[in-house]
Protein backbone atom coordinates (compact mmCIF):
# COMPACT_ATOMS: atom_id res chain seq x y z
CA UNK A 1 0.00 0.00 0.00
CA UNK A 2 1.21 3.36 -0.75
CA UNK A 3 1.64 5.63 2.62
CA UNK A 4 0.75 8.40 0.82
CA UNK A 5 -2.96 7.31 -0.53
CA UNK A 6 -4.53 5.15 2.49
CA UNK A 7 -8.14 3.42 1.89
CA UNK A 8 -9.66 6.75 0.55
CA UNK A 9 -7.66 9.37 1.95
CA UNK A 10 -4.44 11.02 0.18
CA UNK A 11 -2.14 12.26 2.57
CA UNK A 12 -1.01 14.83 0.13
CA UNK A 13 -4.52 16.01 -0.18
CA UNK A 14 -4.92 16.27 3.84
CA UNK A 15 -1.62 18.46 3.84
CA UNK A 16 -3.15 20.82 1.58
CA UNK A 17 -6.44 20.78 3.23
CA UNK A 18 -4.83 21.43 6.79
CA UNK A 19 -1.70 23.34 5.80
CA UNK A 20 -1.03 24.23 10.00
CA UNK A 21 -0.39 20.55 10.85
CA UNK A 22 2.57 17.70 10.06
CA UNK A 23 1.21 14.19 9.12
CA UNK A 24 2.33 10.54 9.55
CA UNK A 25 1.50 7.03 10.03
CA UNK A 26 3.18 5.10 12.42
CA UNK A 27 4.53 1.29 11.62
CA UNK A 28 1.16 -0.01 12.66
CA UNK A 29 -0.74 2.23 10.63
CA UNK A 30 -2.16 4.72 12.75
CA UNK A 31 -2.93 7.83 11.37
CA UNK A 32 -0.54 10.94 13.15
CA UNK A 33 -0.91 15.13 13.27
CA UNK A 34 0.65 17.58 14.92
CA UNK A 35 0.89 21.13 14.63
CA UNK A 36 3.28 23.12 12.70
CA UNK A 37 5.30 25.80 14.15
CA UNK A 38 2.63 26.18 16.85
CA UNK A 39 2.69 25.62 20.96
CA UNK A 40 -0.57 26.39 22.18
CA UNK A 41 -1.25 27.71 25.41
CA UNK A 42 -3.21 26.48 28.99
CA UNK A 43 -6.32 28.47 27.32
CA UNK A 44 -6.32 27.09 24.42
CA UNK A 45 -5.88 23.29 25.70
CA UNK A 46 -8.56 23.86 28.01
CA UNK A 47 -10.86 24.91 25.04
CA UNK A 48 -10.01 21.80 23.54
CA UNK A 49 -6.95 22.39 20.70
CA UNK A 50 -4.39 19.96 20.87
CA UNK A 51 -1.35 19.47 19.69
CA UNK A 52 -1.16 16.53 18.09
CA UNK A 53 -4.35 14.59 17.12
CA UNK A 54 -4.11 10.77 16.04
CA UNK A 55 -6.58 7.74 15.17
CA UNK A 56 -6.45 4.35 13.95
CA UNK A 57 -8.58 4.78 10.94
CA UNK A 58 -8.94 7.70 8.24
CA UNK A 59 -12.23 8.57 8.92
CA UNK A 60 -11.36 9.07 12.89
CA UNK A 61 -8.56 10.97 12.18
CA UNK A 62 -10.41 13.42 9.40
CA UNK A 63 -13.13 13.67 11.84
CA UNK A 64 -10.81 14.52 14.28
CA UNK A 65 -9.13 17.82 12.18
CA UNK A 66 -12.50 19.02 11.21
CA UNK A 67 -12.85 19.02 14.81
CA UNK A 68 -9.84 20.71 15.70
CA UNK A 69 -10.40 23.48 12.86
CA UNK A 70 -13.89 24.17 14.12
CA UNK A 71 -12.41 24.65 17.94
CA UNK A 72 -9.78 26.72 16.95
CA UNK A 73 -11.94 29.25 14.73
CA UNK A 74 -14.18 29.38 17.56
CA UNK A 75 -11.57 30.60 20.10
CA UNK A 76 -9.93 33.06 17.73
CA UNK A 77 -6.96 30.50 16.87
CA UNK A 78 -5.23 31.61 13.64
CA UNK A 79 -4.05 28.61 12.45
CA UNK A 80 -6.85 26.06 13.61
Amino acid sequence: MNMQQTTGYDLSALRASFPGWAFFRSDTGAFYATRRGVQLNDAELGAGLQQTVSADDADTFVALLHEQRLRGRSCGHANA
